[in-house]
């Protein structure tokens, strides 16, 4: 009789993502992929050894480092017809107005059953911490946190502007976020001159150490004002010591920056141990509009430019179905298939895949990195046939393994 939860898988593994036993070694084919036979039990991967012949593609579960639970779906009520930044955050506010905690329970029930079907081990999602849907929102998310603790974990960054955390109402909101095991984001909008937000970048920076809460900024999500707000947070953090993680999101106008400012700005993010969260998608279809002009230049963050520097860039999702991008379903297969061409990006290259898989878990702090090895847990996405053909041209169908036992056929 099988032991429950035990069972094995032959199959083809991305290079990368795989560790032989010492003292194997298996030299992977043009494509990157390795044949490999899988044995688990109790939860854990028992045995990783080669094989021969092996067909279809497996990858580890993986994880979406960018999402907005608490305003998915919200498109078909709240539609962004111009697909502009402006139209995007105008419909946002009014979606925020009308926001309840039965309709953020509902959004992200939704969000995350399709996660969880998909593939998704991880989630990061900001929540509109400021106005009047920001109570409900918090309550709902917290709670929804800890019901999906066993089948996924999912991490609850507050986004206000950065200018909030100077004011008291900012420090009542940090003190929750920390006791909810939360991150302290904020948003930073270009130009951001002078020293203002340099003082409101310090406070937010103060809070997070005092409380040991990760921070995860919005910031420099324009088609101008190159890495503006990049500049002010190194400037900030060249007077001061921060030991909990930073992590910049969208940054897509320093792809606007030329090459050897890029890679001095590059090079200072690495020593500050920056990180970035690239976001190709809503930012593809939002920035550089230029009227009905179709752009011949779409910020973007610089992803293989800023990973040559020695910066840990992910690659995530961003939106659900609402004002800021009509698409995206939490499919972690479905966005590197768009990212990937968009970002030029190589999976069968290490710099190509770890953005989605090991780099997105390092980000996220995760507890495994992603990587296959005797011991790792036995989450497991299956394309049975086909390999990054098949992945890239459509999202496929799948099976998902999580501890051992298959939960989507």
């Amino acid at each position: 009789m099988t032991p429950k939860g035990a069972g094995s898988l032959r199959s083809r593994c991305p290079a990368s993502l795989l560790e032989l036993p010492s003292g194997v070694a298996l030299k992977p084919s043009a494509d990157g992929l390795l044949s490999v036979e899988l044995h688990w039990k109790d939860g854990e991967l028992t045995s990783v050894l080669p094989a021969e012949d092996a067909q279809g593609l497996v990858m580890p579960r993986l994880a979406e480092p960018h999402a907005h639970l608490d305003k998915a779906f919200s498109w078909p009520d709240h539609p962004n017809l111009s697909g502009t930044y402006a139209g995007a955050m105008e419909a946002n506010m009014r979606e925020h107005r009308t926001r309840t905690a039965d309709r953020v329970h509902e959004r992200s029930e939704r969000a995350l059953e399709l996660a969880w079907r998909h593939g998704v081990r991880a989630v990061r999602s900001h929540i509109d911490s400021l106005g009047p849907g920001a109570a409900c929102s918090w309550e709902v998310l917290t709670e929804t946190r800890q019901r999906w603790r066993e089948r996924l974990e999912l991490q609850l960054v507050a986004l206000v502007p950065v200018e909030h955390w100077s004011t008291p109402e900012g420090k009542h909101l940090a003190a929750q976020v920390a006791a909810a095991e939360g991150v302290i984001g904020g948003v930073i909008e270009p130009p951001c001159p002078g020293r203002a937000p340099r003082r409101a970048l310090r406070r937010l920076l103060e809070l997070a150490e005092d409380l040991g809460c990760s921070v995860d900024l919005h910031i420099d999500e324009a088609s101008e004002h190159p890495a503006a707000g990049v500049r002010q947070l190194l400037r900030v953090l060249s007077t001061m010591t921060v030991s909990v993680p930073i992590t910049c999101s969208h940054a897509s106008s320093l792809s606007l920056l030329n090459s050897a400012s890029l890679r001095r700005l590059g090079e200072r993010m690495a020593e500050h141990q920056l990180q970035v969260v690239a976001l190709p998608l809503t930012n593809g279809w939002l920035l550089g509009r230029r009227g009905q002009a179709t752009p011949v230049q779409r910020p973007l963050a610089p992803i293989r430019q800023l990973q040559d520097c020695g910066v840990c860039v992910a690659v995530g999702g961003d939106n659900v179905q609402d004002p800021w991008f009509p698409g995206g379903n939490l499919d972690p297969l479905a966005l590197m298939a768009m990212s990937i061409p968009l970002a030029q990006l190589a999976p069968w290259d290490e710099a190509g895949i770890a953005p989605f898989s090991k780099d997105a878990a390092r980000l996220l702090g995760l507890a495994w990195d992603g990587v296959l090895r005797l011991g790792a847990p036995a989450d497991l996405i299956h394309l049975h046939n086909g390999g990054w053909p098949e992945l890239l041209s459509a999202p496929p169908r799948r099976k998902v393994l999580v501890g051992g036992v298959w939960v989507q056929d």
